[in-house]
């Protein structure tokens, strides 16, 4: 009997790295770059290449995990696990390259003849400041290294703390 092939699931990580923590979906998805991962597993910094993301998810994946700065949900650096369904995402928004957060990339899926995953994730953190400037404040900074083991968890288990 041949062996099933892996589940494919999509890391993206979002943000505008000239934006100080907007950027901490990329600087999670460079860290996970150079990590082994299994078989199925693939990882993209997006940045804001919103559009980029939509047409990469017409390839059909398993489960979906974006990773993002989110404002407003807690305590500075805190890191939170968000589920995703078909009801969070609002009917079909227009295609707009320069202005595609992951909430509209998902709701234009379906002008694009796709479908939300079955499976689909937001990794996020509570950010500080998202003004002009470049790199994260200290506590989103320190966020990163549970938001690389969370992702980890979602795609393959535990990963050991000296890792990331």
């Amino acid at each position: 009997m041949p062996a099933a092939d892996p589940p494919r699931i999509l890391v993206a990580g979002i943000g505008n790295v000239f934006r100080t923590d907007d950027g901490f979906g990329s600087a999670v998805a460079r860290r996970l770059a150079v990590l082994p991962l299994p078989d199925g597993v693939r990882v993209v910094d997006y940045g804001i290449r919103g559009l980029h993301l939509a047409y990469d998810l017409l390839d059909g994946w398993d489960t979906l995990v974006l990773v993002d700065a989110v404002p407003d949900r807690g305590a500075v650096g805190s890191v939170g696990v968000l589920a995703i369904g078909p009801d969070d995402v609002g009917p079909g928004a227009a295609l707009d390259a320069h202005g595609m957060d992951p909430a509209t990339v998902l709701a234009a899926l379906d002008r694009l003849g796709g479908r939300l995953p079955p499976r689909t994730l937001l990794v996020g953190c509570q950010v500080s400041e998202t003004g002009d400037g470049m790199g994260l404040t200290s506590e989103v900074a320190r966020a990163v290294g549970e938001a690389v083991r969370a992702v980890c968890a979602l795609v393959t288990g535990p990963v050991p703390a000296e890792v990331v």
